[in-house]
């Protein structure tokens, strides 16, 4: 299939499967054997569609005699990728996103509806692809960010209108790329000087120790500095995590849901790799990724060890100067990285928070006394970041908040990353 067929094959499968973007497009590129070209005009696609689709639909309803809801998935596909590359690809001519969809539909097996392919995008070129905006303000703001009306609601409701319209601007890409140097191995200075020579554009982040800021770097595993384990990728919200743990050197910490491994090396690196991080994590393959990338890095404090964080284990009870207890998560504040997440039915994150205060429970059970834990999210969702930790301060007494806890937000502070969640917490010295 060429680059368009992918595109629509992938995007049926995060539909279809409910597969994570981030990891459904190698495996199509690897089969259809796409050039470095094709891939990235594949991508531009994929995610394109993903991060639009809501203004894409109210567009192609104006035009569509049948509602597109009505039609099959991979008449919807091809209709998406046509109408994205008539609204946002200047550089494709009406006449080949046209074609082009049509070929799609057939190659996606439904020519009988390549006649209404054809249709539909030749009346959106005659309208110069205009569409009335929404009358309703709610549905206006759906429309304009993609991003469904009872998400935004819930925004609204927990974080007022204000800051829910930052978010809101946060949830559109392209997400940048931040390396984290391994300052047990290089400088920040030397790793943007190696970089440059690689020819790779970076610089440092202000205010955030360690980050560079990588422009377009390509392919990791085609950067040497990549290679030898001088950096690792890491968005700047997570690498403020770690740093909110405060490790220090000689002290057992432990990261209690670890995969795929980018905090856990943040935290070795800043314990300058003396002393150890358990990185716990109950999946197999996923605990593999971080023992290959802590060996890459050269950090040899990180031990790996398989466990469920819904289960109480006994024999770490106590063990610990640090806990970090990143929980599995909604995945909110991801959007511009994740962007089929948004898509999610609200309801379908009900259980979330009873997973995650489980988790925040043992967890607090492993930590010394005089010890700091930090609960944290990728999220924006008050049930399962500010109402997760209260219900474990009100359980456990021998518990304090070292700080207010913090919300992350796209563009806050001068900082272009993700919507995260951190809280810090100290286990008091005598019995609470």
């Amino acid at each position: 299939m060429n680059a368009r067929q992918t595109a629509a094959a992938a995007l049926l499968a995060v539909e279809r499967e409910g597969s994570y973007s981030n990891l459904v497009l190698e495996p199509w590129f690897r089969r259809e054997g796409l050039s470095p070209q094709d891939r990235a005009f594949c991508s531009a696609l994929f995610y394109g569609v993903l991060e639009r689709q809501i203004a894409l639909d109210w567009v192609l309803d104006r035009y569509s005699r049948t509602p597109l809801r009505k039609l099959e998935p991979e008449v919807r596909a091809a209709l998406r990728l046509g109408a994205l590359q008539l609204t946002g690809f200047p550089s494709v001519p009406p006449s080949a996103a046209v074609s082009e969809s049509v070929e799609t539909v057939k190659a996606l097996g439904k020519g009988k509806a390549a006649g209404l392919v054809n249709g539909v995008l030749r009346a959106m070129v005659r309208g110069s692809c205009a569409a009335p905006p929404p009358k309703d303000k709610l549905t206006a703001l759906s429309v304009e960010y993609s991003v469904p009306a009872p998400l935004i609601q819930l925004w609204r409701k927990s974080y007022g209108h204000d800051t829910a319209l930052e978010i809101l601007g946060g949830t559109r890409g392209p997400a940048p790329v931040f390396a984290r140097v391994n300052t047990v191995r290089t400088t920040i200075e030397a790793l943007e000087e190696r970089l440059a020579a690689e020819g790779v554009a970076g610089e440092p982040v202000p205010g955030v120790a360690g980050a560079l800021r990588l422009l377009d770097p390509g392919p990791m595993g085609e950067i040497p500095a990549f290679r030898e384990g001088l950096f690792h990728i890491q968005d700047i919200s997570s690498q403020l995590c770690a740093a909110a743990l405060d490790p220090k050197p000689g002290m057992e910490v432990l990261d209690l849901c670890a995969a795929p491994g980018g905090k856990t090396f943040t935290l070795a690196q800043r314990m300058e790799d003396r002393g150890r991080v358990l990185a716990r994590e109950l999946y197999p393959r996923r605990l593999e990724l971080v023992a290959e990338g802590a060996a890459r890095l050269g950090l040899n404090s990180v031990i790996t060890q398989a466990g469920d964080a819904l289960v109480l284990d006994p024999g770490l009870e106590g063990r610990f100067d640090r806990v970090l207890c990143d929980v599995p998560c909604s995945g909110l504040g991801t959007l511009r990285r994740k962007p089929e997440i948004r898509y999610k039915p609200l309801d379908s994150l009900d259980g979330l928070p009873d997973m995650q205060y489980n988790i925040l429970w043992n967890a607090s059970h492993y930590l010394k006394k005089g010890g700091r834990m930090v609960y944290s999210t990728c999220t924006l969702n008050p049930a399962e970041n500010e109402a997760v930790v209260e219900l474990l301060l009100a359980r456990r007494r021998d518990y304090i908040l070292a700080e207010p806890p913090k919300t992350w937000i796209h563009g806050r502070d001068g900082l272009d990353c993700d919507g995260f969640f951190t809280a810090v917490l100290v286990r008091k010295e005598g019995d609470g």
